[in-house]
């Protein structure tokens, strides 16, 4: 024993290696939860502030957005807000009223929900650039859950439930944003988004035939088989002078959304296409009174601002699970559209969005949109583009489309009412062609193969299932990745790079130098139950695969993050088999809470200090030292 610690402390071995007392549960649970809720720490510039009435400022202008942007505000901002909130009205008109005509609610409340949510996001809003409205995807997915049957039977249940879905999904949107949840929304992947926009885009093109050809009978049904069987069942009842002009007005807008693409400056003839489009189709269904001839238009539609609807929110337990249904899948949806596309577009100018602020603002846009006679709003992607070409400066841009959308319903909404449903059919058909991403998933082929099948599986899924099979299956697809990641982690043998004290994968760095009677390991994910059987097997196959004889297995632990009790049970049975073998087992670098697991549960102890080191220089230096005296003295 003597000599073991003379040896010991002779050796050249690594300093460094923190032993101290482990954290208490309370440290640590503080710890942990402020990592998962609060990543960003939002509140230590506000806590370090000695100022209390600046602390008082700062945490108002967190937690109330304009309060940070609105001093700040000038007439230079004004001008561009101005130009880009008169810009997007022209684009939510058209917009609102034909989305309300997806969801199967009378076009006057599409008009309502882009009059009260956009001065609730203004106040609390974390984008700039987001511009607020309506979505055809959530549209049609409402008008699917809650079925024809039930709007035949009963059209104002069928409008109260929807309002009361609304009310549901922006409880459930605050919670998460309020309770820092924006996690699960993570579950919602970039492939599976890609894919569920580009078969919703398909679908909603697919059911806008009806008004393209002017037919009374159609299905409610969405998948692509029964949109398409009852085109053809119904023959009879093509116009071809709706279809003609639904051609053309798609021709027009198509070719308006080209010449934003060539001309980038020129985005306000495509900001303008949709209105230029309703205008037409109003004078022409007037002047022609169109009517009587076949042309079916959207109805009357009254002036007036938006009516209280809370007493309407109905909570019958008969059609409460429909509800709540239709509210948490299209609240998740909207949610995390609204949010990537608010990113993507901060990103472009350089800022930054809070997920968890969105979620609260899309919360109560929803909440108090519930109360006011609207339907589900968040960030459309089209709206939002317009307003980002129109150099839209801050929120400001959304009051001014308040503004606008309350001129508009106090004196303008009747003349809309002679709005052709084929117009709306053109319109709608032109924004869900820019839905379907080619490039992103060819790219996605490209690069992964599985991120492609995610993709595919929501963009099929949608088109010839249902929207709800369609996102189930590609969610399914990607948490099962997920947990393959996690079930079976990477790991890789390291190497030395020559001339260096750097130890890289030898796969990826084919250079790198094995050394004679070393196993160096590199582990890459937490090791626990699900894994822990997969991490024995595997290292013991890395030593049966080694040529040589094997003195010493060194497992670099800096990837692990996280170790359970099975986990560790795992690595003292693996160094069982290895002693029976005659090969010494090191750790290196075991990160500061798994370091805290193996001091609480004695295994340092069980395995000895001297086996823990700092970096794998210093394990292999002090394993060399230990070869050097006695292969029979622990490697120290």
């Amino acid at each position: 024993m003597e000599s073991d610690r003379t040896s010991s402390s002779s050796s050249p071995k690594g300093q460094g290696v923190n032993f101290s007392a482990p954290r208490s549960f309370v440290v640590k649970l503080r710890s942990k939860c402020k990592e998962t809720f609060f990543p960003d720490d939002p509140f230590k510039p506000i806590s370090q502030e000695p100022n209390g009435l600046i602390k008082t400022k700062k945490t108002l202008e967190y937690f109330v957005p304009i309060f940070e942007w609105l001093p700040k505000y000038n007439l230079q901002k004004l001008w561009y807000d101005l130009l880009a909130g008169i810009t997007i009205t022209s684009l939510a008109v058209p917009q609102g009223i034909s989305y309300a005509n997806l969801a199967s609610i009378p076009p006057i409340i599409g008009l309502y929900s882009s009059f009260v949510p956009p001065f609730v996001y203004a106040v609390l809003g974390s984008s700039n650039t987001l511009a607020v409205g309506t979505v055809a995807a959530c549209s049609l997915l409402i008008s699917e859950t809650f079925g024809e049957d039930l709007l035949k039977m009963d059209p104002n249940l069928y409008l109260h439930l929807i309002f009361t879905s609304t009310f549901i999904t922006g409880v459930f949107q605050f919670a998460l944003g309020f309770f820092r949840l924006g996690i699960l929304v993570d579950f919602l992947s970039h492939s599976t988004i890609t894919g569920f926009m580009g078969g919703t885009a398909i679908i909603i093109l697919l059911q806008q035939l009806k008004g393209v050809f002017g037919l009374v009978h159609f299905t409610h049904k969405t998948d692509v088989v029964s949109v398409l069987h009852a085109l053809f069942t119904h023959r009879d009842e093509w116009k071809w002078q709706s279809a003609l002009a639904g051609l053309c007005f798609l021709i027009f807008l198509q070719s308006t959304r080209y010449i934003k693409k060539i001309k980038p400056k020129l985005f306000w003839v495509s900001a303008m296409g949709p209105m230029v489009v309703v205008l037409v189709g109003c004078l022409v269904a007037y002047l022609v009174k169109g009517t009587e001839h076949g042309i079916q238009t959207v109805g009357p539609l009254k002036k007036g601002l938006n009516p209280p609807s809370i007493q309407y929110l109905t909570f019958d337990a008969k059609y409460l699970p429909l509800v709540i249904k239709a509210a948490i899948v299209t609240g998740l949806i909207a949610m995390a559209e609204g949010i990537a596309i608010g990113r993507s577009f901060a990103v472009m100018k350089n800022e930054q969005t809070d997920g968890n602020k969105e979620m609260i603002a899309f919360g109560l846009m929803n909440i108090i949109g519930s109360f006011t006679s609207c339907y589900l709003t968040t960030g459309p992607f089209s709206k939002t583009a317009v307003n980002y070409n129109a150099g839209t400066k801050t929120p400001m841009s959304n009051v001014v489309m308040g503004l606008c959308m309350m001129l508009v319903l106090l004196f303008l909404a009747p003349l809309f009412s002679y709005t052709p449903l084929v117009g709306l059919s053109a319109i709608i058909m032109s924004a869900m062609l820019g839905l379907i991403d080619y490039e992103e998933m060819y790219h996605l082929f490209k690069v992964d193969k599985f991120d492609f099948l995610v993709c595919m599986s929501a963009f099929f899924g949608v088109s010839f299932l249902s929207m709800d099979y369609g996102l189930i299956i590609s969610v399914g697809l990607s948490v099962v990745r997920a947990l393959l990641y996690v079930a079976r982690p990477s790991t890789c043998k390291l190497g030395r790079i020559p001339n260096s004290v750097m130890f890289r994968d030898i796969e990826q760095y084919p250079g790198s130098e094995e050394m004679a009677g070393y196993v160096i390991l590199q582990l890459g994910s937490p090791i626990f139950f699900a894994n822990s059987t997969y991490v024995r097997e595997r290292i013991l196959r890395w030593i049966r695969d080694e040529p040589e004889e094997v003195e010493f297995l060194l497992l670099d632990l800096s990837g692990v993050s996280s170790i359970d009790m099975t986990g560790m049970e795992t690595l003292l049975e693996v160094r069982r088999i290895l002693v029976s073998k005659g090969i010494k087992m090191v750790i290196i670098n075991p990160r500061f809470e798994v370091l805290e697991k193996m001091m609480l549960s004695h295994f340092v102890e069980k395995i000895g200090k001297e086996y823990v080191f700092l970096s794998i220089d210093d394990a292999v230096q002090a394993c060399r030292f230990n070869l050097s005296t006695s292969k029979s003295e622990p490697c120290s």
